[in-house]
């Protein structure tokens, strides 16, 4: 994946003012363009879209700074149809104008080509399963809520703790499939979604095949497949979001497993004070 990723890189420079086909890329390195995303995002901290969009930007500006090109064929140069769309990308970048860069120099903020280097990491022995599953039903309350990568998520809080212990009694009766017990499910956001972009998550259970959505409740269909299943022991959330972390450098790169579309499951097995013991369920395919 190491070796994968660093081509990847190569293969944004080269075609930094093309369009960039991802699903092929990812084909000739015998993966998925979804898994691709994910691992580029886990290692680099930013999504994909967000390290071309600070790539185009950096040689943009070096383009205003030191060119007499128009506005328009620079923003055209870089995929842009207009010069508003690209003055708005710029500014997102630069936090300046492109005008006001042209004529002062700056400021600029500066995205230098990403480089990965595998570090020698996995001291600590992961506890994972793999686990085959049918087709499941994961039935509950579901709201949309802004990703939040370190700490807290304040608004998962919040419609948690909206769930009555009447609702929560009803789930519980209602479960009838595995994973079981109640489930922390977040699903719908993209590949190599920034921060803040929008996820549904879902407080429910898992029902088995047969068994009806009662009126009231969310629900989604999960198509049957392999499930990478990781325990997690540890103050919480940090020792889940180090865990989650830890797939992504460790794991992956070392079990010829890819993450395959579908919801991540959080099953918690118990609260200590601030020490909670959980499964963290990934949906996972053979690697090539």
């Amino acid at each position: 994946m190491i070796r994968t990723l660093n081509a990847l890189v190569a293969a944004v420079e080269e075609e930094l003012t093309e369009e960039i086909d991802w699903a092929g890329f990812a084909r000739r390195h015998a993966t998925t363009e979804y898994h691709l995303r994910r691992m580029f995002s886990a290692l680099a901290g930013m999504p994909l879209s967000e390290y071309v969009r600070r790539r185009r930007m950096t040689l943009a500006a070096a383009d205003l700074t030191h060119g007499g090109d128009r506005l328009l064929d620079v923003a055209m140069k870089y995929g842009y149809g207009s010069a508003e769309a690209f003055g708005r990308a710029f500014h997102s970048v630069h936090g300046a104008s492109p005008a006001t860069v042209r004529r002062d120099g700056g400021p600029l903020r500066t995205q230098s080509t990403l480089r990965f280097r595998l570090s020698v990491e996995g001291n600590v022995p992961m506890d994972v399963t793999i686990t085959a599953k049918p087709e499941l039903v994961l039935a509950g309350h579901a709201v949309e809520v802004p990703l939040i990568y370190e700490g807290v998520n304040p608004h998962i809080q919040k419609h948690v703790a909206s769930i009555t212990d009447e609702q929560n009694l009803r789930l519980k009766q209602l479960n009838d499939g595995e994973p079981a017990g109640i489930l922390a499910v977040t699903y719908g956001s993209d590949p190599d979604a920034a921060e803040g972009s929008l996820l549904t998550y879902m407080h429910g259970v898992a029902l088995s095949e047969g068994t009806e959505v009662p009126a009231g409740l969310d629900s989604i269909t999960v198509e049957s497949g392999d499930w990478a299943v990781f325990s997690s022991q540890g103050p919480h959330p940090e020792a889940l979001q180090k865990l989650w972390a830890a797939t992504a450098t460790d794991w992956f790169p070392s079990n010829p497993w890819r993450l395959r579309p579908g919801p991540t499951l959080l099953r918690y097995l118990s609260f200590t004070g601030a020490e909670a013991s959980c499964e963290l369920w990934m949906p996972v395919e053979k690697d090539g």
